[in-house]
């Protein structure tokens, strides 16, 4: 009898070692935080942001930051939200038609009033530069907007409005949106609810000091998130703005203004909504053609105003 029971006490013991192997090799080759992050090329059709920035999957995040324990009133539900990861990845077509989205995203962004895309049924573009510093290009961006009568966005850091104080005063003297893409360009999930409030107003601080106006909308760093991130961020008053046309152009592209051209305008579609960075000496040359031959397609520019009204 007692061997009996030794032998049924070693089995249990080797069937437990085995399948915490198992398990150990699943979360390894499934939850592999350090995946290849993928750039933009014409085989795989996905865009990004920033060096390495976008992943056109998604992870968990390597350490879960601390929630709200609902101390605050309307954070309470970020403590049960889920804090994956989530890239932006877009696939372009070469039809002009609206790159697809898997209905899972369109929904958890809709639920947090989050855009990425407008109407596929108005020739609309939406125009927004990402700001991380000041590359010299600017101010010649300004002058091609103004003289096209365009509406842009431009989404800027704190360093961008510490540094440059002139030219966020001049977009908005000359009508344009300036939104917040946080104060250190951190991955929202991998901070927590309050650190992410202090991001956000950080910024918005410096901001509403030098312009007297207030912040409404917010590009998240790398393009990640998580539905706990749109959740808190969409509490402090934010609207959660992505892209869908974007270039690489935060390095020289290899066939210079042309290339950054002719990428805009081979996939312009209803309802745009353009990523372009103004670090750009390609983007900026490239512009003022942009613009008019949009125009000649029958496209009209509208702002992020228009696009949240007509939510």
């Amino acid at each position: 009898m007692k061997k009996h029971i030794r032998f049924i006490i070693v089995a249990g013991l080797v069937a437990g070692a085995l399948l915490g192997l198992y398990a150990g090799r699943s979360y390894l080759s499934n939850g592999d935080v350090s995946g290849s992050r993928h750039a933009y090329s014409p085989t795989n059709g996905l865009t990004e942001q920033a060096p390495a920035e976008p992943i056109p999957t998604t992870s968990p995040t390597p350490k879960e930051p601390p929630r709200s324990d609902g101390g605050e009133q309307g954070n309470k539900t970020t403590v049960t939200l889920s804090n994956t990861r989530h890239g932006w990845g877009i696939k372009r077509n070469d039809n002009h038609q609206q790159p697809e989205m898997p209905k899972g995203i369109r929904d958890t962004l809709a639920r947090y009033d989050a855009f990425w895309i407008g109407s596929p049924g108005e020739k609309v573009l939406y125009l927004t530069f990402d700001e991380g510093y000041e590359n010299g290009y600017t101010p010649k961006i300004l002058d091609i907007l103004k003289a096209n009568n365009v509406k842009a966005a431009f989404f800027v850091t704190g360093h961008y409005v510490k540094s440059q104080p002139d030219l966020v005063k001049r977009m908005v003297a000359e009508g344009h949106i300036v939104g917040n893409h946080t104060m250190n360009h951190p991955s929202l999930p991998d901070v927590s609810d309050e650190q992410i409030k202090k991001e956000l107003q950080s910024v918005e601080t410096l901001f509403t000091k030098l312009t007297g106006q207030k912040m409404r909308y917010l590009r998240p760093p790398k393009g990640e998130y998580s539905e706990r991130t749109l959740a808190v961020t969409r509490q402090l008053g934010y609207y959660n703005i992505f892209w869908s046309l974007a270039l690489v152009d935060w390095v020289p592209m290899p066939g210079g203004a042309q290339e950054a051209y002719q990428s805009v305008m081979d996939n312009l579609h209803n309802g745009a909504l353009i990523l372009l960075h103004a670090v750009s000496k390609d983007d900026t040359e490239a512009l003022d053609r942009i613009l008019k031959d949009a125009r000649a397609r029958g496209y009209t520019f509208k702002t992020l105003d228009d696009l949240v009204a007509g939510k």
